[in-house]
């Protein structure tokens, strides 16, 4: 399961999908541009969500 933790104040969460119940796991969806924006996906397929913000920032995923 992905863990993300906030770099500011160090609150982590973890993430299931609510259709199946099956952790959350760590990805990268890749824009057209060549950038790269983390994301939190299902592992059976119902879809994707953008990894999560606390403190007006991106948390970090520490663990897959």
């Amino acid at each position: 399961m992905a863990t993300y933790e906030c770099a500011v104040c160090g609150m982590s969460v973890n993430a299931t999908c609510g259709k199946c119940g099956a952790p959350l796991v760590n990805d990268t969806l890749k824009l057209d541009n060549g950038g790269q924006v983390q994301v939190s996906k299902c592992p059976n397929g119902h879809g994707k969500i953008k990894s999560p913000l606390c403190c007006g920032q991106d948390m970090v995923c520490m663990a897959a």
